[in-house]
């Protein structure tokens, strides 16, 4: 089968590649891929600009969901020809105090797909049973392979931070998660909601304004602070979402959160942070990491999604082969896609 494959540790180093179909594992399902998304670590992971161990060669992609064509050894609570969406965390130890909390998506020795076992951009992937969720009828697999994203979002909002309706929610970057998040501060009632981004940035603010944002800002040309301030009173936002992850917008982070209030980020940024934290100190504001998501997560997304609650039409706006993947690459890294979505056949 073709599969997109990162074969090295520098910069370019990812190529179509004729590989081995798998077989289902014990305790897994053989899952015939029906769409996975390309995520932007997708890119950095070709780009090499990772923060973390990449196991090469790798088949990339971890934004998927298909249909189950055969069954391991002892997998059970599933059936061949069902319709599926998989989390992430492709092995988990099962026995340190994180897995055994419930909480496996901080397991230290978690092996995610894409970039520490085989992903998805391929035809067949082996995926254990535990990962699995029943994608809902009605929803497409080019929807159901964005669950992975949203549920991020989810995680970061809902789970990590404490948004209260009627509550100020400042969201920093206005890619596919941005996105997301603009949609779950949306539902848990956040207003308003202040969705920033550059110049490069106009065509997914305007999908941001579609989904829910009530105010878009431009960084470089808009006085961020200043706006924020006005609108708060001047006491800031009680959470900012920093969906972007360098340093700058960490640092923008903390001019626009209000006293006692909490920037929690989801954006990875590889670069040393060169600057005084101090004002976090003086305002007593919380810094808040989030990291991937857990089984009670998917459950609830999947299910807005299904009502409508998650719009998905507005965040898909390419859908390709796997043999257009360097082009699906670039449409990402230049900004000129919201999500592209990748297909085997």
């Amino acid at each position: 089968m073709q599969a997109v494959v990162k074969y090295g540790q520098s910069d370019g180093e990812v190529e179509l590649r004729e590989v081995p179909e798998p077989t289902a594992a014990p305790g897994h399902v053989l899952l015939e891929v029906g769409a996975a998304g390309v995520c932007g670590s997708d890119i950095e992971m070709w780009r090499h600009h990772v923060t973390f161990r990449v196991e090469t060669p790798v088949i990339q992609g971890h934004e998927f969901g298909g249909t189950i064509a055969a069954l391991g050894e002892g997998a059970t609570g599933f059936e061949v020809g069902q319709r599926v969406v998989s989390e992430t965390a492709a092995f988990i130890c099962g026995v340190c105090p994180q897995c055994r909390s419930g909480e496996y998506n901080l397991c230290p020795h978690r092996l995610g797909f894409g970039y520490g076992t085989n992903g998805a951009f391929c035809r067949y992937v082996s995926v254990p049973t535990r990962c699995l969720h029943s994608i809902p009828d009605g929803v497409p697999f080019e929807h159901a392979a964005l669950t992975e994203p949203a549920c991020v979002s989810y995680n970061a909002i809902v789970v990590k931070s404490e948004p209260r309706p009627g509550e100020m929610c400042v969201i920093i970057g206005p890619g596919p998660i941005g996105l997301f998040a603009v949609q779950v501060a949306r539902l848990v009632g956040c207003d308003p909601i202040v969705l920033v981004g550059t110049v490069g940035d106009v065509g997914r603010l305007k999908v941001g304004e579609s989904l829910g944002a009530t105010h878009v800002f431009l960084v470089g040309e808009d006085d961020v602070a200043a706006r924020v301030s006005e609108m708060s009173g001047g006491y800031g936002a009680p959470l900012v979402v920093d969906a972007a992850g360098n340093s700058a917008t960490l640092r923008l982070s903390m001019e626009l959160v209000a006293r006692n209030g909490q920037i929690t980020k989801i954006g990875w940024g590889p670069k040393p942070v060169e600057f005084s934290l101090d004002p976090i100190i003086q305002k007593a504001a919380r810094l808040q990491g989030t990291f991937s998501h857990t089984w009670r997560t998917w459950e609830a997304v999947l299910s807005l999604i299904a009502s409508g609650g998650i719009q998905m039409e507005p965040m898909v706006t390419h859908v390709l082969p796997i043999t257009e993947w360097e082009k699906a690459y670039h449409l990402v890294e230049d900004r000129e896609a919201v999500k592209v979505v990748l297909r085997s056949e």
